[in-house]
């Protein structure tokens, strides 16, 4: 009899044993990818885009707590918009990030920098903060960096939608990646400007005249993006302002 048990209990400790081992093997970016290829390939599919020639610019609304993924085929002109992604959290206020430790999520115009399979929150891919528009009217010695979008459910600055999401997110990317796409954009605005009361509460705000010159020079960016759909190459000037070039 207790051979028995201990010959059963051999057999169940092997099995616990080899799924987590399973559930454990290849990178975080290969079980990512093994978990949502298929789902992103059909996605792609009902928007009429390849997966193999996919292109992708990523829009991020503070105030929504959205962040908005939009994809197109490399022969295309314009984007469709695909998924959005709730934040799992938010950091800092409506406002610009102009200094390390201010816990504020940039707002500006960016890219992928970076990919990060080994984030601390699970996946992150990386932007280039501070671009040169921060530079100008950031603090000059200490503007911050590090900024991601990332897995987990904490910010201190960077835009969090789980774990779960950013797999998905960062299978997306990797594959625009791979399919030749060197500038992955991703747009950061402090709200929705078609959104008639996010732009009452954005008024409304306490530092509004302040970053009032800044946020209409968003707002440009925005709208031209509403209106077309497409990504006109932009520039920062010498005054430190978005413009198209």
């Amino acid at each position: 009899m207790m051979r028995q048990l201990l010959y059963s209990f051999l057999i169940f400790s092997l099995f616990l044993f080899s799924c987590k081992s399973k559930t454990h093997t290849g990178s975080r970016v290969e079980i990512a990818q093994s978990e949502y290829e298929n789902s992103l390939r059909k996605l792609l599919r009902k928007k009429d885009i390849d997966y193999e020639q996919c292109e992708i610019y990523l829009r991020a609304f503070k105030l929504e707590e959205t962040l908005e993924v939009w994809a197109k085929n490399k022969s295309d002109e314009t984007f469709r918009l695909m998924k959005t992604y709730d934040f799992c959290t938010n950091s800092g206020k409506l406002g610009p990030k102009r200094r390390e430790g201010d816990f504020q999520i940039p707002e500006g115009i960016y890219h992928i920098n970076r990919f990060n399979p080994q984030s601390r929150f699970y996946l992150s891919l990386g932007l280039n903060y501070p671009n040169t528009s921060d530079l100008y009217f950031a603090d000059k010695t200490q503007p911050g960096s590090d900024i991601f979008i990332h897995g987990d459910c904490v910010s201190v600055g960077c835009i969090a939608i789980t774990d779960d999401k950013i797999k998905e997110l960062y299978t997306l990317a990797n594959q625009a990646q791979s399919n030749g796409q060197s500038i992955i954009r991703t747009d950061i605005f402090p709200i929705q400007f078609d959104n008639e009361i996010s732009v009452t509460h954005l008024r409304e705000l306490a530092d509004y005249q302040l970053n009032k010159a800044f946020w209409n020079n968003l707002e440009q960016v925005f709208w031209d993006f509403e209106n077309t759909n497409k990504l006109p190459e932009i520039r920062v000037n010498e005054m430190g302002r978005y413009e198209f070039m």
